[in-house]
């Protein structure tokens, strides 16, 4: 991009529009209710603690290299503990794992140890792997990125759940289906 110098035409001026007080009160609103996108539990380890928390902001963004983002509200107890870890856990839900999302979405690990109540597995690295999980990979932290209420990670797989065997791909837990879940935590 260059710099404009004073040969330049100046800029159209955008003339401000009052606010519509029909208009949703986010403007992401009308494209974001037509979502309807997968249901995904984080899970880290580090400084002696172990977190987790329901997500529903999250992606592949790169193909080669594979590379996934995650983003994490920072009000709760997991992205806390994330800010000295090294590696995180996704794992996504199947349609009939709803109990692992009120878990990890319905209680704050500040008053809960919701590794109790779940069948996991540290990995490689010391992240949590919940065994009943659908599918689920461990990504190393390769950045941050800072975004509004969230801070996003993008991560480098290093481990993953094994193969599924061919066929058709398993059903799995929507946002639909836990959006009037009480939050443990504000999101």
């Amino acid at each position: 991009m260059t710099e404009p110098n004073e040969s330049d035409p100046p800029a159209p001026s955008v003339p401000l529009v009052p606010p519509d007080p029909s208009a949703p009160s986010d403007p992401l609103d009308p494209f974001t209710d037509v979502l309807d996108g997968p249901m995904y539990v984080v899970t880290v380890a580090a400084g002696g603690e172990r977190a987790g928390c329901l997500v529903g902001f999250a992606s592949q963004c790169s193909i080669h290299p594979p590379r996934f983002f995650v983003w994490l509200s920072h009000l709760n107890h997991t992205f806390r503990v994330s800010h000295h870890a090294t590696f995180l856990t996704v794992h996504v839900l199947g349609s009939d794992q709803r109990d692992l999302a009120e878990l990890f979405g319905g209680e704050t690990g500040d008053h809960v140890d919701k590794f109790a109540r779940v069948a996991w597995r540290p990995s490689a690295d010391g992240s949590p792997v919940l065994t009943d999980a659908c599918a689920w990979f461990v990504g190393r932290i390769e950045r941050r990125v800072e975004g509004g209420d969230h801070t996003g990670f993008l991560l480098a797989p290093t481990e993953h759940s094994p193969a599924r065997p061919d066929g058709p791909a398993p059903a799995l837990l929507r946002y639909r289906a836990v959006k009037e879940l009480p939050p443990g935590h504000p999101a």
